[in-house]
């Protein structure tokens, strides 16, 4: 009873995170459910070319669907206090909400009604415009507000109040200031706010990679990742935890979302890794590094990293080639973390009888692969965009869940209507979850637009002037600024709307400062930068929800949890600052598949390395005299080039060193393979 509590808890969190929060009326349901299909009818019909619209006037109706979702799902406050329970109603939709979802759909859609007269006005806007501009900006803040906490909503008023009252603030942060008139005319009236390319690009791209996903969930893919990794790792050392690793990374793929990954496979890996001795709190920690991590992971990532395309200006599959190798290390170092926890309690795998059969469990979902295998062929092989693979995927997903329902239903003799009956119940429950799931990356992206939008107006060279100076002109301490900052802002953003903030701000400051310092550091490095970090703000405590989901689940204490998730992620903050100083882990110029293995090798066994220096074991407990050994064959494995530089080696022999760092490492292990041999009694 405690358990099924303990789920209901994590799932509560979930739904607050998507705004889901509302327990409604029949008539209600059928309301929201028709406006989340249609939502998601819409986005098809864009993605599949049966409606070509203008991309200012996609970006207008992605939002207005969003704010009329999120009025009628979302209350003005999140917990109810005397006297004000009106604006705490979850039974029902109120009258007030109803009217605030008409405004923002009509505000959202102003610049479509009066696409024409908006363009002939263009910068001298009427007072009519500057009417509906204000009122979507209000609104817009409000239902930011609501989905995702108030920090966006107040960074982007401080914002605007910088953008009104620069030419009265001190000398160093003076700014010449803006008119309402150019206000309004850039954030809500143009494409260069609210409907900029943050908005853009979650109409175009996230919402049908998010919808993929809530159709593979309601599909029951899953359930069927989990079982998967468990059959297939479940007998070694630690098994339940190296699922769980696996699991998390193959969900995270296509959820995009911390805490739905932990509500997706968290119930079933977690009382698995408790039950072979793990302890509450490294189990949910465990799961809380492997679901914060599932958006790094290629092919799909999360939400920003399509932004940082069209951010950046490449194609995005040239973003899935720079994120590869780091995220692919950055798992690995988790795997390792749960092999060296095993070690150091003396925990095993699960009994043979425990474990799911692997040729049985792959043959029952091997179907949920079909459009996983399809979105991969269209973004590597036929290098198609990023819409249109989804939208293929998606096509291919309905049929994938047409055949199994047809399938059950002729297994369990319940006649060819039921299993119809229940495929349309599993895509309608999909294209619903979907859209709701959407709603706080179309609202973060567009509240996001208004501080970009005001960067934008010219105080952008005064904040970067500002951070630098702060930085000193030091690379390493910019670093250090953006990754503090990203962390603190993330504990009350989204990761999306996290990058958007501080790439735009910082971004091009550590290109050139790095410049400045004889660094070549590539524009997408410092954006990869910043979407790092600001994933990892998601189980930054005290505040991390995904730590509050996972520790629900496993019963533990939330803080520790967070802690011990944020120590377990100290692997990746690493590659974060170690790919913005050598490119090669972004593969940045090679084109040569060996060498591209190559780096990845190696890569793997730095991460390797590195965890046997951050968990203070290998084969045994570690002594002083072990860490620089493994620091240092860490450090040269994942950057050949720095020690090679010291010694004046040249750029082109500097992979020799390699060779260097596993001589090292094998040292490190030797010592230790002695000591445990000593410690072995004799027979």
């Amino acid at each position: 009873m405690s358990d099924q509590k303990n789920l209901s808890y994590a799932q509560e969190l979930l739904r607050a995170e998507t705004g889901d929060v509302r327990n409604l009326r029949s008539f209600e349901k059928y309301l929201v459910g028709s406006i989340a299909i249609a939502w998601a009818a819409f986005q098809m019909a864009l993605a599949g070319g049966l409606w070509i619209l203008d991309g200012t006037k996609t970006r207008a109706f992605h939002l207005a669907f969003a704010m009329a979702l999120l009025f009628l799902l979302t209350p003005l406050m999140r917990k109810t206090r005397r006297g004000l329970g009106y604006f705490f109603v979850i039974d029902r939709i109120p009258l007030m909400d109803y009217a605030l979802a008409v405004i923002g759909v009509i505000a959202s859609l102003y610049i479509v009604f009066d696409y024409d007269g908006l363009a002939y006005r263009a910068g001298a806007p009427i007072g009519r415009d500057i009417a509906f501009g204000i009122v979507l900006v209000v609104l817009l803040l409000e239902a930011a507000r609501r989905v995702i906490g108030p920090a966006l909503s107040v960074i982007a008023i401080v914002f605007t109040i910088y953008a009104f009252m620069g030419p009265h603030m001190p000398d160093f942060m003076a700014f010449k200031g803006v008119s309402l008139r150019k206000y309004c005319s850039n954030i809500s009236l143009t494409t260069e706010g609210i409907y900029g390319i943050p908005l853009g690009v979650s109409a175009s791209i996230v919402y049908l990679f998010v919808l993929l996903g809530s159709l593979l969930d309601k599909a029951g893919a899953g359930q069927f990742f989990t079982d998967l990794a468990l059959s297939f790792l479940g007998k070694y050392k630690g098994g339940p935890a190296k699922a769980a690793v696996v699991a998390s990374g193959a969900t995270g793929m296509v959820s995009g979302s911390s805490i739905a990954n932990i509500v997706t496979t968290g119930p079933f890996t977690i009382p698995l890794m408790k039950k072979v001795g793990y302890p509450a709190k490294k189990a949910a920690a465990v799961e809380v590094a492997a679901s914060t991590d599932g958006q790094l992971m290629p092919p799909i990532m999360g939400a920003a990293a399509f932004i940082i395309a069209e951010y950046v200006n490449i194609p995005y599959i040239q973003v899935v080639k720079a994120a590869a190798i780091p995220a692919f290390a950055s798992y690995f170092g988790l795997f390792c973390i749960t092999h060296l926890e095993a070690s150091k309690l003396g925990i095993s795998g699960l009994a043979k009888e425990e474990i799911p059969l692997f040729f049985k469990t792959l043959k029952r979902g091997l179907h949920y692969m079909l459009p996983l295998g399809v979105l991969l062929y269209e973004l590597i092989i036929l290098r198609h965009s990023p819409e249109m693979a989804a939208y293929r995927a998606i096509l291919i997903l309905f049929g994938v869940i047409f055949y199994q329902e047809i399938r059950r239903s002729y297994l369990a003799n319940t006649g060819l209507l039921q299993g119809l009956l229940d495929s349309v119940r599993i895509i309608g429950m999909g294209l619903i979850q979907g859209s709701k799931n959407m709603m706080s990356v179309a609202l973060a992206c567009a509240a996001a637009g208004i501080i970009v939008g005001v960067v934008n107006m010219g105080i952008g060279g005064m904040v970067s002037q500002i951070v630098e100076t702060l930085s000193q002109g030091n690379i390493y301490l910019l670093l250090f600024i953006t990754a503090i900052a990203s962390l603190l802002l993330g504990m009350g953003l989204p990761t999306t709307a996290t990058y958007i903030v501080m790439a735009s701000l910082t971004a091009p400051i550590i290109v050139n400062v790095g410049q400045s310092f004889g660094f070549v550091i590539p524009l997408i490095s410092a954006h990869l930068f910043c979407f790092y970090f600001g994933i990892l703000a998601d189980d930054t405590p005290p505040v991390g929800l995904a730590a509050y989901a996972a520790a629900a689940i496993a019963d533990s204490d939330p803080i520790p949890t967070g802690i011990q998730g944020f120590l377990y992620d100290i692997r990746t903050s690493v590659i974060a600052f170690l790919f913005v100083f050598n490119p090669d882990l972004l593969l940045q110029g090679i084109s040569s598949w060996p060498q591209g293995l190559l780096i990845f090798g190696m890569a793997l066994i730095a991460m390797s390395a590195f965890e046997c220096f951050a968990q203070d074991w290998c084969l045994v407990k570690n002594r002083w005299y072990d860490m620089p050994f493994f620091l240092c064959a860490s450090f040269i494995l994942f950057h050949p080039g720095a020690p090679a530089n010291w010694f004046g080696v040249s750029e082109e022999h500097k992979y020799y060193f390699f060779l260097v760092g596993l001589a090292i490492y094998a040292v490190a292990v030797g010592m230790q393979k002695m000591r445990k041999n000593s410690q072995i009694p004799a027979a």
